[in-house]
């Protein structure tokens, strides 16, 4: 049986460059033309780009892919593309076209192997009601999948990251935990039914992004991806000039996790993240970090929700999971961005 993780370094959204080394590669002196219609862009670090179309409605356009978190050929293409759809959800759009990126070792993995990856990016599609409309492969040394991906929004619906208001409620749409899990698997010491749990999670698209597109009570939205709920949490309450003050005790963790963390499953992108981001941090117990900077692939929706609407937001969810986990807080000082308590 090929086990896909084996021929690749990283695994998932944990591949990510750390947000320091991100920040030092985007850094740019020169002046760059200005587009009055591009409403979100390299400005801010939005989950995708938003490009107004003149009438009454916005592109969204994104890209995203990585290197194996599971040895299923078919469930990494699934995976993947859930994660890349995402982004679209995540800015509250409606996703219409996916375009596929595949690297792959030719003279290590058949090409019937990169066939079963490809059916399962173009499932994923299928369950967003989008067609994977074509693509573009090179040959390269690990395997590599992922989607470009294009929506379409109302700009009244449009959500950003950067624009929680103080007293807003913090909600999370997924439980954490999948970058643990997904070590335990490339160390071989995970149970199967374990790894299920992980793999459930990261194919379950965040469609009710959507939804929450249409949502006044939504004042800012993202997804949780490979800086970690920590580093998304940050980039939320920094972009919005606000605290997020978090509940340690609320914030949901996948079954199992616990115990692959006593056997030191903790990804290497946990670490970088720390390191990238823990001096913006107040937190009781350093060792929270384990699960808090846990690199997500195919991560839940950060949704910051004004408390005086809160009755629209819980009735536009429905019987999707979402847990309360903190508030966002007016912010006196540079630091501490994220308390946790």
């Amino acid at each position: 049986m090929i086990k896909l993780t084996q021929y690749s370094h990283g695994a998932g959204c944990g591949c990510k460059i750390a947000p320091t080394v991100l920040s030092a590669i985007l850094k740019n002196h020169e002046a760059t033309p200005d587009d009055k219609r591009l409403l979100v862009g390299n400005s801010s670090r939005d989950d995708a780009a938003a490009y107004d179309l003149g009438n009454g409605t916005a592109l969204i356009s994104t890209t995203d892919f990585f290197m194996p978190i599971v040895d299923s050929p078919f469930e990494f293409g699934r995976i993947a593309a859930t994660n890349a759809i995402s982004d679209v959800y995540a800015m509250g759009a409606k996703p219409i076209l996916a375009i596929a990126i595949l690297g792959w070792p030719i003279d290590k993995l058949d090409a019937t192997v990169a066939n079963e990856v490809i059916a399962g990016g173009r499932k994923a599609c299928a369950d967003a009601g989008i067609v994977l409309a074509g693509g573009h492969s090179i040959d390269c040394p690990e395997p590599v999948f992922g989607l470009a991906v294009n929506g379409i929004v109302d700009i009244s619906n449009l959500k950003r990251n950067d624009t929680a208001k103080e007293g807003d409620v913090i909600f999370l749409t997924k439980k954490i935990g999948v970058g643990v899990l997904s070590t335990a698997n490339k160390k071989g010491i995970i149970a199967a039914g374990h790894l299920q749990v992980a793999i459930d999670s990261m194919t379950t698209l965040n469609n009710i992004g959507e939804a929450l597109g249409h949502c006044k009570a939504v004042n800012a939205l993202t997804d949780v991806t490979g800086f970690g709920l920590l580093g998304h949490l940050i980039e939320m309450a920094e972009g919005s000039n606000l605290k997020a003050v978090i509940n340690y005790s609320t914030i949901p963790v996948l079954d199992y996790v616990s115990l692959y963390l006593e056997n030191g499953c903790i990804p290497g992108g946990t670490v970088r993240n720390f390191k990238s981001y823990g001096h913006k941090v107040q937190m009781p117990d350093e060792e929270m970090k384990n699960l808090l900077c846990d690199p997500q692939t195919s991560g839940g929706l950060l949704v910051a929700v004004a408390k005086s609407n809160m009755n629209e937001f819980i009735a536009v969810m429905g019987n999707h999971f979402f847990v309360e986990i903190g508030k966002m807080e007016k912010r006196e000082d540079d630091y501490p961005v994220v308390v946790i308590e």
